[in-house]
Formats: structure tokens, C-alpha cells, sequence
């Protein structure tokens, strides 16, 4: 994906219309244990959350979701478990920002101002701690590398706190969509695999006669002057041959009698 199709697609995720079923301050109540474990053993449940995100159909996967330009020429096709392994551990971030933006994408969902707060504050501290890092290094002095070292700490401690939160977001975002949350309000959008008519079965009038109306659908019996009973007798006369004149012999009476009859 090039550098102009990430910012469009940037710019499209903000006027999505869904947001998180939690956001970033209510993980660790919504799912305190993952929360931990995402904090504690970051890369492996970025591996299976990816997975769980592919429907864990990993002839699905991409590098990176496809979001950046080395998406598609790591050789994904032919060993995709050990592609994904590679990418979590050694493309941390990449790996979690891949994953978000997967999920925001599939559902219309548009991250909250708070959230994108949050994560700026993170980035922010990141970049003043590196900065930092280098005025250390060149200047030399330790007080400077003190403060370097301190900021470098809180700055790493933000980071793995907030990825493991986005961890976890993910999660109850994926339990929500396969249905861990018990069954949707008649408001809520049907799941892909409900609005499909593929697994659907046959309706009960296909291959056969259509059904027949119900003669008492409309009451009892019809009605018998609605069109009337019986046709009207003296519409052509009282009989029905009445309008017509009586059947005679041939040859009609006034005609002379034929050569061949004497």
C-alpha cells in the first residue's frame, strides 16, 4: 500500500460510524487476566489475535495486514505461521497497529478522541525520549544521561501499558463479534454469515405446487351475490333460446318446392 492510499484510508477511518465496544481506560476492568497477559507476553498474543482476526485462516495472512509496503513479497503464501511469528516479534508495534487497523476497517469502527490521545501521548514520549537519547550521546553529560535513561523508562513503561490495553480492546471487540456477549438486540446488524443465503435451506414451495388459499381466509363461504347465483334468465329471454327465432323445416315456407322433388 503506498504512502497516498494509507493517508486516504487514514482520512476514511474518521468518519466511520461504529466505535470499540471498550475503550482504552475501561480495559483492565472490562478484562483484567488478559489485560496482564498482554502486558506480560505481548508478541504471542499478537500472534493470536492476528489469527483470531483471519477467521484463523492464515491463507489469509499478510504482512502487516497489507498496510505496508513490504505487505505481500515476504514469501506469506508458503509458511504464513512462521511469517506471522517473525512479524509479532520482531515488528512489535507494526504487528498490534496491524491488527487495529484490520478490525477498524471490517466493522466501521472509528477510535475515540480519548483513545487518540492516548496513543499520540505514547508516540510523543517516544520521540522526546529518543531525542533525549541522542543530546546524551553527543553531549555527554550525566545528569543529561540520567534524565535520558528515566524518560527512556517511562516512555518504554506508556508503551507496553497502552499496547497491551489495545491488546485487550481487540479481544473484547472480536468476543463481541463472535457472540461471547450473548445474542444481539433485533436492532443490531446480523453477523456476514446470517446475511448470506448460500447456508440457507430451500423454502418449502420450491419443486412442489404453490400452496392453496384457504376458502375461510375471507369467511365462511363466499359470497354468493357478488357476482350473482345464477345467471339472469331473461337477459336473452326467459328461455334460453327464447331471443331466437324457432328451428323450421328446409326449405323455409314462401320458397317453390325444387324440379328434383317432383
Amino acid at each position: 500500500m503506498s504512502s497516498q492510499e494509507s493517508l486516504e484510508k487514514m482520512q476514511l477511518r474518521q468518519s466511520y460510524r461504529n466505535t470499540w465496544h471498550s475503550d482504552l481506560m475501561s480495559t483492565t476492568q472490562q478484562d483484567t487476566p488478559y489485560c496482564c497477559l498482554a502486558l506480560w507476553c505481548g508478541p504471542c498474543v499478537s500472534y493470536m489475535l492476528r489469527k483470531r482476526a483471519l477467521y484463523n485462516d492464515m491463507s489469509r495472512y499478510v504482512c502487516c495486514a497489507g498496510y505496508l509496503p513490504c505487505s505481500g513479497r515476504c514469501g506469506e503464501s508458503k509458511c504464513p505461521e512462521f511469517c506471522l511469528a517473525t512479524e509479532v516479534f520482531l515488528c512489535f508495534a507494526n504487528s498490534v497497529a496491524s491488527t487495529r487497523f484490520l478490525l477498524q476497517d471490517e466493522f466501521n469502527i472509528q477510535t475515540t478522541q480519548c483513545d487518540n490521545c492516548i496513543i499520540g501521548f505514547m508516540f510523543c514520549l517516544n520521540q522526546i525520549a529518543c531525542i533525549f537519547s541522542i543530546i546524551a550521546c553527543l553531549v555527554g553529560g550525566e545528569e543529561l544521561s540520567e534524565a535520558s535513561q528515566i524518560l527512556s523508562c517511562l516512555s518504554n513503561l506508556v508503551y507496553f501499558t497502552v499496547c497491551a490495553c489495545m491488546q485487550t480492546q481487540h479481544k473484547i471487540e472480536m468476543d463481541k463479534r463472535d457472540g461471547k456477549f450473548g445474542p444481539q438486540s433485533a436492532m443490531s446488524v446480523p453477523p456476514p454469515q446470517y446475511m448470506s443465503r448460500i447456508d440457507q435451506s430451500l423454502p418449502p414451495n420450491v419443486g412442489s405446487y404453490p400452496p392453496q388459499p384457504n376458502p375461510n381466509y375471507y369467511g365462511s363461504q363466499p359470497n354468493p351475490n357478488y357476482y350473482g347465483s345464477q345467471p339472469n334468465p331473461t337477459y336473452y329471454g326467459s328461455q334460453p333460446n327464447a331471443a331466437y327465432p324457432p328451428p323450421s323445416g328446409y326449405p323455409p315456407t314462401g320458397y317453390p318446392v325444387p324440379s328434383y322433388h317432383q
